[in-house]
């Protein structure tokens, strides 16, 4: 008598296969439809319940945008006829091999979770060059090589150097750092944390705790936020009562710290799940600020005030690190659009400073256009304001100021885990 046939194991039941196919709908997020990958995480993973699942899926997406020029060039060396870069079986062989090479998932594991995201496409194709592949024991280039548009843009910019010092930077896990909301604590709260300080109301810490689970988390004592990206609210100083509006102000990172310095704050964003964040981060730090969700192209205060903080939308091309997502959506359209809007917001937030008054503008952006070239448009098109220029004792140690403005660039602090890339200048009106 025959033995009876076991049942064949669906694809969809392969352990893993979810999340992977999770991970190939954000990439085609990101890389198709332009979509910011945090953004697109949410509806990609929609059906998985697991935690672990989830970040799998964008452990898996990140990790593949970070190496992809890397990732393609294996794959190009192992078929005669090169796969088009928008086919499937591309994103998926990269999905394959990001696994092996960066997360540590045996060959076999890999592939059998990426034959069937090819299901009725090439999959002996897949199977043949994952297998030239990885029988060349492969590694990836470390650094990783930028996307050549970027590095080619970066250099033009900021020299030759430049993306170099860019790719060591992108291969570093970035620090996490800390703002406190006093000051005067900072050596206690170095010393409590085991970090370093590289300014009053900072701290790095040295490896990547649970951060919820730290002291001081639950009560409000500091919350996290690059270093660079604290230099704009330093330059306001203490308040004293003054009143300072903090535009595009969530998730709050300064508008805590200008609420702790002792400004009356009025904090700004069209965002409303952003804001709910803002409060979130006010009701744990205790502090105070006038929340108000409007679009800053239509809406203005009841009268001029005192400073102004803009931190405008940009390309966030500074938070590479973080967001490797952004050297594959931003390029020359999206920095020309993105600047024509700085150029309208900073318009708009010298009009609402007194005269006598402070006005920092701030970007997450390596590009110029979003930074030395909007100020100096702004400049030339106001004559009633001038460049007020930081100085040493204001910035943290490693951040110095440039031609009257601040900017911090891959080098920046890079034995020490570098900084985010920013660009700030301040003015004074009148």
């Amino acid at each position: 008598m025959p033995h009876p046939r076991r049942p064949r194991r669906s694809a969809d039941t392969t352990p893993g296969l979810a999340a992977r196919r999770a991970a190939l709908r954000l990439l085609d997020a990101v890389l198709r439809r332009g979509e910011p990958l945090e953004l697109a995480l949410h509806a990609a993973s929609q059906g998985l319940a697991d935690r672990a699942d989830r970040a799998m899926v964008h452990a898996i997406a990140a990790e593949t945008l970070r190496h992809l020029p890397d990732l393609d060039a294996l794959i190009d060396a192992a078929t005669p006829q090169i796969i088009p870069h928008d086919a499937k079986a591309r994103m998926v062989l990269r999905i394959a091999l990001v696994q092996v090479l960066v997360l540590g998932t045996a060959p076999h594991a890999a592939i059998a979770t990426a034959l069937p995201l090819v299901d009725g496409g090439p999959r002996k194709l897949v199977h043949g060059v994952f297998g030239t592949v990885t029988r060349g024991e492969p590694v990836l280039q470390n650094p990783p090589t930028l996307p050549a548009e970027v590095a080619e843009r970066w250099a033009g910019q900021w020299g030759e150097g430049m993306p170099l010092a860019a790719a060591h930077a992108y291969a570093v896990r970035p620090p996490i750092d800390l703002s406190l909301r006093d000051p005067e604590e900072t050596a206690m709260w170095a010393e409590r944390l085991g970090g370093d300080s590289f300014a009053a109301g900072h701290v790095r810490l040295p490896d990547m705790p649970n951060v919820p689970q730290l002291p001081g988390f639950a009560d409000g004592a500091w919350w996290v936020q690059d270093l660079a990206a604290s230099c704009p609210a330093r330059l306001l100083g203490t308040g004293e009562g003054r009143h300072v509006l903090d535009l595009c102000a969530a998730p709050g990172g300064k508008t805590m710290q200008l609420a702790a310095a002792g400004w009356r704050v009025t904090a700004i964003d069209q965002s409303k799940k952003r804001l709910e964040r803002l409060h979130d981060n006010l009701r744990r730090t205790s502090l105070a600020a006038e929340i108000v969700q409007a679009d800053l192209r239509e809406w203005t205060p009841d009268a001029p005030v005192d400073a102004v903080l803009l931190d405008a939308p940009c390309t966030a091309t500074g938070i590479y690190r973080r967001h490797p997502d952004v050297l594959h959506r931003i390029g020359p359209r999206q920095i020309a659009e993105l600047a024509e809007l700085q150029t309208s917001l900073l318009a708009r937030a010298g009009q609402w400073v007194k005269p006598g008054g402070t006005l920092v503008y701030a970007t997450c952006s390596l590009e110029r256009v979003e930074g030395e070239d909007q100020a100096a448009r702004f400049l030339a098109e106001n004559a009633d304001f001038s460049l007020l220029p930081a100085t040493d004792g204001e910035l943290p140690q490693g951040i110095l100021p440039l031609a009257g403005t601040v900017r911090t660039l891959p080098d920046a602090l890079a034995k020490e885990g570098g900084t985010d890339g920013f660009f700030i200048a301040r003015f004074v009106h009148g």
